[in-house]
């Protein structure tokens, strides 16, 4: 005979399941974050530069000429 009972073990199965849910959880939010910091530092600085003149350019819209009085 185990030194538990049936519904202790159960539910201790339980907790051993819910600690290895958020382990992998935590691993997987780990390895998200290393994935965008890497894609984040791929670019140059004129790239950079270059995608925020063109979303700036792009929120600003079309300027008008400017005329001469």
């Amino acid at each position: 005979m185990t030194p538990y009972p049936r519904r202790m073990r159960q539910r201790m199965q339980w907790w051993k399941i819910l600690g290895l849910a958020g382990v992998v959880g935590v691993a997987a939010t780990g390895v998200a974050v290393a994935r965008a910091e890497r894609r984040r530092r791929a670019y140059t600085p004129e790239e950079i530069r270059d995608r925020l003149r063109q979303r700036h350019a792009e929120a600003t819209g079309p300027e008008a000429p400017a005329t001469p009085d």
